[in-house]
Formats: structure tokens, sequence, C-alpha cells
């Protein structure tokens, strides 16, 4: 081989940029961005824009750390699942150690300049988040137990609570209820997920709900999950943050997602597998659908409140 063709190999297998900002993660950091944004908008304390920003941007950072060093956790489990087998690691597009070096370095980095541009407990918030997501639920719970999920969803529901502390520097009622909103829906959703990815996470050994305890199990759990995530929903509507609009449309969603919790729960479960994995794909859309109106009404009603609309007399029982 030519000195040009040992070049042209070795380019081809150096990585892009765009291999790096896979291995951040960038569509579950769009997750964390927004409700972290809601949370800041909805606090009791206006941000100043550039404080804002600036701490947005720290916890976009916070959480491409913790997805990266989820990925260097991961790895072997990504090669074997078709899912997440193109994913940089896996493919040999991105070493194993660089990607620890990345996951490393953005944490650092992203917790001490949002303790900087908002305040220490922040910034303290954020690094448990990533220490939470990295370490608790990639590292032991993971491999550990079907109750991964239940337990390592509290990794995705802190993002709000971050937002709310980046303008208050504390938490409160209505940022908890933020929390456990996204803590509650966090299993279904992914369990619908896992059912119709089963194949994935039992070639790859990991204990999912439906790998352990099978499809019915599952469902009934996606059930009774979302029957204990309805009230949770509609809770926010009488707190400072809630009102009207939010509960009008909360109910709605909320009656969206019980008619589809249990037509997925009634599913025959002999009919055929592609039917099968429509009715669990659709349960999984509609849970993303579900969880970002709620947070966009949220928003809807801080625009409101903004704006002296905000109708009087309206019940804030927190």
């Amino acid at each position: 081989m030519s000195d040009t063709d040992w070049t042209l190999a070795a380019r081809a297998h150096e990585p892009a940029f765009g291999d790096y900002i896979e291995l951040l993660k960038p569509r579950v950091m769009r997750l964390v961005v927004f409700t972290a944004f809601v949370g800041m908008v909805c606090a009791p304390v206006a941000v100043h824009p550039v404080i804002g920003l600036a701490s947005i941007l720290c916890i976009a950072v916070g959480a491409g750390a913790a997805g990266a060093l989820n990925m260097w956790q991961d790895w072997d489990i990504d090669a074997v699942m078709r899912r997440t087998a193109a994913r940089p690691i896996p493919s040999g597009r991105v070493e194993r150690g660089e990607a620890l070096a990345i996951g490393l370095t953005l944490a650092a980095f992203a917790v001490v300049m949002l303790a900087l541009f908002a305040n220490p407990f922040a910034a303290g918030l954020l690094a448990f988040t990533i220490f939470f997501y990295a370490v608790v639920y990639s590292i032991w719970l993971k491999r550990a137990t079907p109750q991964n999920i239940v337990i390592g969803g509290a990794a995705g529901a802190f993002p709000p609570m971050i937002g709310w502390a980046v303008a208050t520097g504390g938490i409160a009622p209505e940022s908890v209820l933020m929390f456990l909103l996204i803590f509650v829906w966090t299993p279904p959703h992914f369990w619908a997920l896992a059912l119709f990815r089963n194949d994935d996470y039992r070639r790859a050994g990991v204990p999912m709900l439906p790998v352990t305890a099978g499809d019915r199990v599952t469902r009934n759990h996606i059930l009774a999950y979302s029957l204990v995530l309805a009230p949770i929903a509609i809770a926010p509507a009488f707190t400072a943050i809630g009102g009207p609009v939010y509960l009008a449309g909360a109910v709605v969603l909320d009656a969206l997602l019980l008619v589809g919790a249990a037509r997925l729960w009634r599913r025959d479960p002999d009919s055929a597998s592609r039917d099968r994995f429509l009715a669990e794909k659709r349960f999984f859309g509609l849970s993303i659908v579900y969880l970002f109106l709620l947070f966009a009404l949220l928003l809807a009603e801080a625009a409101l409140g903004a704006a002296g609309l905000t109708p009087a007399g309206w019940p804030v029982l927190v």
C-alpha cells in the first residue's frame, strides 16, 4: 500500500466533528434544556437574560457530559444492540478513552461555570445529576435490576429543578412537582421503548422489565404508572406556576395518555408482531408529545403571568 493509500485509510477512520456531537446525546440534551428552561422561567425570581442563557448552556454541556460518560460505560451493550451499534464508540469512530476524557472535562467545566454564572446550589444539583446518571444509573442500576429506569429516571427529572435553582438558589413545591412529573413519566415511557426493542435488551443482557417479567407484566406497569402520573400532571395547575390554560391542557393530555395506556394494556398478546410493534411505538411517541406539551403549557402560563393575564381568584393550593 502506498503512502497515499495509508493516509486515506487513516483519514477514513478519523472521527468527524459530528461524531463528538453524537457522543453528547443531542436528542436527550434537547429535552433537558427545554425542561430546565421552563423551570427557570416559571420561577418567581426573574433571571437576567445573559445569566439565563449562560446557565442554560452550562446545563446543556452538563447533559452532554453525562451522555458521553454513559456511552463510555455502555460501549459493550451498545455494540450488540441494533438501535445503538452505530454509535461513535462501538462503531470505532471515537476511542472509549476519548469519551471518558470528554465527559469528565465537560462535566467539570459545566459545574464550575454554572456556579460562577448562577449559584453554588444550582451547580451542586447539576453535579449530582451528572453523577446520578453516569454512576448510579449507568454503572450500577442499568445492569443490576429491572427497576433500573424507575430509580435511574431521577437523573432526567432534575433539570427543571436546576433551572428553578438558577433563579431562586433553592427548591420549592413547584420545582418538586416538575421533578415528580418527569420522574413518574419516565418508567412507562421507557418500558414502551423496551417492549418494541425487547430483543435488543435481551441480547445485551440488560434486565429491562420486558426481559425479566415479560410483556403482560410490563403493560400492567405502564397502565399503573400512567394512572399515578395523571393526577401528578394536574397538580401544578393549582400552584403558582399553573392556571386554567395549563389545567385544561393537562386534562386533555391525561385523557389521551390514559386511553393510549389502556389500549396498550388491552392489546391482544397473540396479535401479529408488526401490530404489537406499532402499538408500543405509538404509545412511546405519545408519551414524548405528552411531556413536551405539559411543559409547554407551563411556559404559556408563565408568559400569561408576565403579561398580567392570569385570572384573579385562581385557587393556589401550594
